[in-house]
């Protein structure tokens, strides 16, 4: 397959994810926001989610006043910033376009169809009046096109290149999403404990999971061992990089070794690993780490199988 139709592929599962993770982040966000709080707690909470972001200075420097309004504005409608939710749509649209005769007729019109809808569910009023509604539409069409992907496209490179896109996203997005509840949550008392890490999991679709796997209150460190090492929870990071490494194999090529070595170091440091020694070295840390290796995955897989980052 030509490098650029992989690049189109990749970047457009890629812009998909990070549309639904942002919507998820956000959604955590709104949610915590309505607990009992001071306004500097609330301040800090959304000044949180935008360092984790890696955004707090391009919107202090846009915005100012770190409040619920500006960073759904930001995070959300803003087209020059490039990880807004309509920013990653246009991007998804536009990689999904470039490569329309790679793609299912299904598949094209479910991601042109989410961008044409867009701006309908931004209406004036419809964000700040209920934020959580337009992102569970984000989290639908996500869904949806990942469903129509799986259910229409033959499984050939194309597939493989969208899939290692998406599962590359959602490891990054998870670590950070968790890694947000966890400034948030940090110096929270036992009783407020429950109810933000109950958010985190409902917003990723884990909370059914988490009392059929535990079956037992909610805890700290068991979310963390959920959305970190449980293998059949579909957003872990153990699962997340199990899907990376498999499709990477699918794909290989002659200088692709260094690459399946970082992704096998990383699904391994993970599957042998214990909640406890995670814990015990830091949580942020570790996610930090995972982070920064994550990062330099992505780019090995640009320079190995795609059009190189910057070019």
């Amino acid at each position: 397959m030509l490098s650029r139709t992989a690049d189109h592929l990749y970047w457009m599962a890629r812009y998909t994810e990070r549309a639904e993770n942002t919507a998820r982040m956000l959604d955590v966000a709104v949610q915590t926001s309505m607990l009992p709080q001071s306004q500097e707690d609330s301040e800090a909470g959304w000044r949180a989610m935008l360092g984790i972001s890696e955004l707090e200075e391009e919107f202090a420097n846009r915005k100012g006043i770190c409040n619920q309004a500006d960073v759904l504005d930001f995070m959300v409608r803003d087209p020059s910033n490039p990880s807004s939710i309509a920013a990653c749509l246009k991007g998804a649209r536009d990689n999904a376009r470039a490569v329309r005769g790679t793609l299912t007729t299904e598949v094209w019109e479910t991601t042109n169809a989410t961008w044409l809808d867009m701006p309908k569910q931004l209406a004036p009023g419809g964000l700040e009046n209920d934020p959580s509604a337009f992102f569970e539409w984000v989290k639908y069409r996500s869904h949806l096109s990942r469903g129509v992907t799986l259910g229409t496209m033959l499984k050939d490179e194309a597939m493989y290149f969208i899939r290692l896109g998406t599962f590359l996203e959602r490891a990054d997005n998870t670590a950070r999403i968790l890694d947000v509840k966890y400034h948030g949550a940090a110096d929270a008392s036992s009783q407020r404990d429950f109810y933000y890490w109950a958010a985190l999991l409902r917003s990723v679709s884990g909370f059914e999971i988490y009392r059929k796997v535990y079956r037992d209150v909610i805890t700290r460190e068991r979310v963390a061992e959920l959305l970190m090492l449980h293998p059949d929870m579909p957003r872990s990071l153990l699962f997340s990089m199990e899907q990376v490494l498999e499709n990477l194999r699918a794909v290989r090529n002659d200088v692709s070794a260094d690459t399946e070595r970082l992704a096998g170091k990383l699904h391994a440091e993970l599957k042998f690993t214990r909640i406890e020694d995670i814990l015990q070295a830091g949580l942020h840390d570790s996610l930090t780490t995972f982070l920064e290796n994550i990062d330099v995955l992505g780019r090995l897989v640009s320079r190995d199988f795609l059009v190189p980052l910057g070019s």
